[in-house]
């Protein structure tokens, strides 16, 4: 199996763990139907509720014998305003799935659904980075400070949402793009080139003193673009130059992957 990042496997559920363990412990910090700023329509609890189900979901899956996605098992999620029950669904989910991810070495073959990696290194990056999304989100939503992380992360983060979701997803989708556009991502001494358009999207790590010409660039501190890509902050928090409708065509684009 080809490894996709230079992060190891034990530091991903090190990491893991210490995101989940920081959500759950915001969870009481407001009513749970705060609306959480970068996910319109969803609500604090939503958001650990539907966690909480991925971390079940995910440990189901790499169970299953035959790579088929299992049907939601029965257990107690708990509703609109049983608030208090949310952290301990949160934690329980959590643990299950960082034993059994635990239990495995990286490389092992499990099914997921990027073609390129059908391996439990594949979640144990994928959980990862979708908890700390989250983490922030609750954060936020309760009005709270956003514990950042390292740089090593952040710029695994960056290349996982442009290479699994700008790229993969948004192929499955068969998502493309109203006009051309080229959009360089540069952050942590890293290069990404975005392309899109009537063919669809892709994107390729180039190196920092190769770049191309290009319509547009993103830029900033590593973890100010991670969550700019997942649309959690706004324009003003990173370094945005170039071609307008460029940015926002790249911006679209990775709203309606990751949605």
């Amino acid at each position: 199996m080809k490894r996709v990042t230079a992060i190891d496997y034990e530091r991903f559920l090190d990491v893991l763990s210490i995101d989940g363990e920081r959500l759950a412990s915001c969870v009481g910090s407001a009513p749970g139907n705060s609306p959480v700023p970068g996910s319109p329509g969803l609500t604090l609890a939503e958001t650990v509720r539907r966690l909480g189900d991925v971390y079940r979901s995910t440990a189901d899956w790499t169970r299953s014998p035959d790579g088929t996605p299992v049907p939601p098992r029965e257990v107690h999620i708990p509703r609109q305003g049983d608030d208090r029950r949310l952290a301990e669904y949160l934690r329980a989910g959590l643990a299950e799935v960082a034993g059994e991810l635990s239990a495995h070495r990286p490389e092992e073959r499990c099914p997921t659904w990027w073609p390129a990696d059908a391996s439990f290194g594949f979640w144990a990056r994928r959980l990862t980075h979708e908890t700390i999304v989250h983490r922030v989100d609750v954060q936020a939503a309760a009005g709270l400070r956003c514990d950042h992380v390292d740089t090593d992360i952040a710029v695994d983060g960056v290349d996982e949402v442009l290479t699994l979701w700008f790229d993969h997803r948004l192929g499955e989708l068969a998502i493309t793009a109203s006009r051309p556009a080229t959009v360089a991502v540069r952050t942590g001494g890293r290069v990404w080139l975005t392309q899109a358009g009537a063919a669809g999207t892709t994107v390729r790590a180039v190196q920092a003193d190769a770049v191309p010409d290009v319509d547009a660039t993103v830029s900033g501190d590593p973890f100010a673009v991670y969550l700019w890509l997942w649309g959690r902050l706004p324009d003003w928090a990173v370094t945005l130059d170039g071609d307008a409708d460029a940015l926002a065509q790249l911006w679209v684009l990775l709203n309606v992957a990751t949605r």
